[in-house]
C-alpha cells in the first residue's frame, strides 16, 4: 500500500480553517489575528525549509551533517526554553543550563534507541536519528521549561520561608526540597497527561502517520510505545537535571539563597 501524496494546492482548503480563526479573533476583538498570522507564516516557512533540508540530509547520510543538524535543533530548543521563562538566569547559564540538560537527556535516549532497539545502518542515519531526536527535544524542552519556571518563581514567592529555614541551620537541600518537588511535578505533568490520554483520547502524530502510510496498526502501536517510553525517560532526566542544576545555581556553597542571580521579569 502506498501513501497518499498531497500537493500544495491540497492545503488551500484546510488553510481556510486558520483564516476562520483570524476572522473570529477580529469579530470577537481578541487581538490575536496578528500573532496568528505570524505564527502561520513561520510554521509554513520553517516546515518547507526543513523538508528541503531533510531531503538533502537523507541523501547525504553523513555523520557530520547529521551532527550539525542535531546541534542546530538543540540550540533552538534552548532558545525556546529561555523564551518561556518569566525569570531568567543571568549570563551564559540563561542558555547554557537548558541547552546542556536538553542535550544530555534527549541525546542520551536517542542514542539509546538507535543503538539498542532500532539499529539502523549506519546507526547515525538521519532518516531515523533526526525525527527521533526532534520528538525527544520537543517534549524534553517542555518539561525543562516548566520545571525551571516553577523553580524560579517559587523561590521568589517563598523567599522568606526558604531563608528562615537556612537561618535555623537547614542546608540548601532541606530548604529548597518542597520547591524542587513542585518544580519536578510541573515538569513531569505534560508527559504524564499524554501517557494517560493516549489511545483513548488522542492518536499521536507518529502513529497516525504510520497508519496513513500503510503500516499495520499493531506495528504502529509498537513504535508509538517505544517513542512514549523514550519521551518519558528523556523528560524525567532533563527536568531533574535542570531543576537540580537551577537550585544549585541559585544557592552557594555556604548555603545562602542567591536570588540576585535571577534576572528581572521579562
Amino acid at each position: 500500500m502506498t501513501y497518499i501524496q498531497l500537493s500544495y494546492g491540497d492545503l488551500v482548503l484546510p488553510a481556510l480553517l486558520v483564516v476562520m480563526d483570524g476572522v473570529l479573533s477580529l469579530v470577537l476583538r481578541l487581538k490575536l489575528e496578528k500573532q496568528l498570522a505570524i505564527a502561520t507564516v513561520r510554521m509554513v516557512v520553517q516546515l518547507v525549509l526543513v523538508g528541503y533540508v531533510l531531503t538533502f540530509l537523507f541523501a547525504a547520510v553523513s555523520p557530520f551533517w547529521t551532527a550539525l543538524a542535531a546541534l542546530v535543533m538543540v540550540f533552538f530548543a534552548s532558545r525556546e526554553i529561555v523564551a518561556r521563562q518569566k525569570r531568567r538566569l543571568p549570563g551564559v547559564w540563561k542558555y547554557g543550563l537548558g541547552a546542556a540538560c536538553t542535550l544530555l537527556a534527549a541525546g542520551t535516549v536517542t542514542m539509546f534507541a538507535l543503538l539498542t532497539e532500532l539499529r539502523p545502518d549506519p546507526w547515525y542515519h538521519p532518516r531515523y536519528a533526526l525525527p527521533l531526536l526532534g520528538m525527544m527535544l520537543g517534549n524534553t524542552m517542555t518539561g525543562i521549561s516548566l520545571g525551571l519556571d516553577v523553580l524560579t518563581n517559587s523561590l521568589v514567592r517563598e523567599r522568606a520561608a526558604v531563608e528562615a529555614c537556612l537561618a535555623l541551620g537547614g542546608t540548601r537541600h532541606q530548604a529548597l526540597l518542597p520547591i524542587i518537588r513542585d518544580a519536578l511535578r510541573s515538569g513531569f505533568m505534560p508527559i504524564m497527561n499524554s501517557m494517560a490520554a493516549i489511545g483513548l483520547v488522542s492518536l499521536p502524530g507518529m502513529m497516525t502517520g504510520q497508519i496513513l502510510a500503510g503500516v499495520e496498526p499493531v506495528d504502529a502501536v509498537k513504535y508509538q510505545l517505544l517513542i512514549m517510553f523514550l519521551i518519558a525517560g528523556g523528560t524525567g532526566m532533563g527536568t531533574l537535571a535542570a531543576v537540580l542544576g537551577g537550585a544549585r545555581l541559585l544557592t552557594d556553597h555556604r548555603h545562602r539563597l542567591r536570588l540576585d542571580r535571577i534576572l528581572t521579569e521579562g
